[in-house]
């Protein structure tokens, strides 16, 4: 991916990262075509590898610049981290409070189970995924916007690895969508489409943070830790959580991604 962003502008750069994350939604949403299930152990390591990029990433791609970042803003230095970081949980504890069909085991057992076509569980499936996929979008923009900057903190290996991140976070969302959808009768085309669907906001929230910290660029680091906040809210009530069916692989995959997404910042960096 870093060959094809070089020399591209940060909205650029956003805008193609954001329909990579995308991509990676409808992929996963495509594997309706291929079966009704996916081996489980499978999936618990590459949402533990997903887990370990994401965590670092928020460190070293986010945290790290909002850190230096405050240095030079005439408030304490811990503050808008500190209160970014906080605001990025808070906010998705919000989107989660408000739409609890956000987790699978929720949809499964939703009232209306086994009425034909959508049930009502399953349109608030995909809107709650839809949704909270916004934040995620906005965090790939804060990155790449971020480098407009020019800080030595915000670096492109760093952007790229987060987008990497979040994509491989959404395979395993847009398959969540497409796949309940299928075991209830909808067919493999129309579920796929509203699989993939859940993840179309992405390139435009990502276009939209990108253009938010260049035009505002004192929010910046209150935009970064506010990223990395809501992206430490999906890991540890999302990714790890369902990653527990193989605990020892989940884990195996937390720190192979810590690692490959910690080489990439820094020696890329």
């Amino acid at each position: 991916m870093m060959p094809l962003l070089e020399g591209l502008g940060p909205l650029w750069q956003a805008l193609l990262a954001g329909c990579f994350t995308w991509g990676l939604t409808a992929l996963g949403a495509g594997t309706v075509f291929l079966t009704r299930g996916v081996d489980r152990r499978a999936l618990d390591l590459m949402l533990g590898f997903a887990a370990g990029v994401m965590i670092a990433a928020s460190y070293w791609s986010l945290l790290a610049p909002a850190i230096e970042l405050s240095a030079g803003l005439g408030v304490p230095v811990w503050l808008p981290p500190a209160a970014g970081f906080l605001a990025g949980g808070l906010v998705m504890w919000g989107i989660e409070a408000l739409l609890p069909y956000l987790h699978l085991d929720a949809v499964d057992g939703a009232p209306g189970a086994g009425n034909p076509g959508l049930r009502r569980g399953s349109l608030m499936l995909i809107l709650a995924v839809t949704i909270h996929n916004i934040p995620e979008g906005l965090a790939v923009g804060v990155g790449f916007g971020a480098l407009a900057a020019a800080h030595p903190s915000a670096t492109l290996a760093g952007a790229v690895g987060l987008a990497v991140g979040i994509g491989l976070q959404n395979f395993p969302e847009g398959m969540a969508v497409s796949m309940p959808l299928r075991r209830e009768g909808v067919s493999r085309l129309r579920s796929f489409w509203y699989g993939q669907l859940s993840g179309v906001v992405e390139p435009v929230a990502a276009v939209v943070g990108a253009a938010a910290v260049i035009v505002a660029a004192p929010v910046l680091p209150y935009a970064l830790a506010f990223a990395a906040g809501a992206m430490i809210f999906v890991v540890a009530e999302e990714v790890i959580p369902e990653a527990q069916g193989s605990p020892r692989l989940a884990t195996l995959g937390v720190l192979a991604g810590f690692a490959v997404m910690m080489v990439l910042d820094v020696a890329l960096g």
